[in-house]
């Protein structure tokens, strides 16, 4: 069985820092790229981080000097460190794994980060 549980989310001020977590199971961990993705309140899901399988990472703009994504293969899991949060920042954060043996795709069911004085 597949299995991707986000977690770390929380209450933060602006300003502040969050880590989330993305611990998998039942997949082929180190054939997977993973990915954050995010959505807000009345948005779209949109892509926030991409790590590749050799640990090669990328940003959407808005994501860019604010987050690191990185992988541990020996813990199958993926984090995303958050800082300097903003209101708009605001939006439930998924983890999404594609595998390229299989070439299937997978998703977590989210954890909310919430922004707010």
């Amino acid at each position: 069985q597949v299995q991707l549980v986000e977690s770390g989310g929380g209450l933060v001020q602006p300003g502040g820092s969050l880590r989330l977590s993305c611990a998998t199971s039942g997949i082929v961990f180190k054939d997977c790229t993973i990915s954050w993705y995010r959505q807000g309140p009345g948005k779209q899901r949109e892509l926030v981080a991409i790590i590749t399988r050799d640990g090669i990472p990328d940003y959407a703009d808005s994501a860019k000097g604010r987050s690191t994504i990185s992988r541990d293969n020996t813990k199958n899991t993926v984090y995303l460190q958050l800082s300097s949060l903003k209101p708009e920042d605001t939006a439930v954060y998924y983890c999404h794994a594609f595998e390229w043996e299989s070439a299937r795709m997978y998703w977590g069911q989210g954890t909310q980060v919430t922004v707010s004085s």
